[in-house]
């Protein structure tokens, strides 16, 4: 079982973040940060830029967040939830956003169920507003 939704998106990197961003927004989610991984590890790690560009983007609906945080208060733990647009081996554009439901499975509280349901359909309908690459 993957613990990701995937998808090859057509498009330069930085348009295809925007474009993710966007669409996130059209679902009700904000993002809490940005993470860029190629200029984390070109500071932190002395790689002169050569990591493949990497973005996580840590997603937040406040309406779901807040429902889910009043039937398990720890679940923060596991908060925001996480998108990254990546450049792949073959040099497209990747699109990852976690499966809330397998995230969530991980907690042992049915309760939160709806709630994982509710946000991987809002993922699937983000990833699926994003162009497909042509080779898919």
């Amino acid at each position: 079982m993957s613990f990701t939704m995937d998808k090859r998106v057509a498009g330069e990197f930085d348009a295809v973040v925007d474009e993710t961003t966007d669409a996130l927004s059209e679902e009700g989610f904000g993002i809490l940060c940005d993470i860029n991984i190629q200029q984390a590890f070109a500071e932190k790690l002395d790689l002169d830029d050569d990591y493949r560009r990497y973005r996580i983007l840590g997603a937040c609906n406040p309406s779901l967040a807040h429902h889910a945080l009043e039937s398990e208060l720890r679940l923060g733990a596991l908060l925001p939830c996480n998108v990254v647009v990546y450049e792949t081996d073959e040099g497209a554009v990747g699109v990852s956003a976690v499966d809330p439901t397998v995230l969530l499975g991980v907690v042992d509280n049915s309760e939160l169920d709806e709630v994982a349901a509710d946000v991987r359909d809002r993922f699937v309908r983000v990833l699926n507003r994003l162009p497909a690459a042509t080779d898919e």
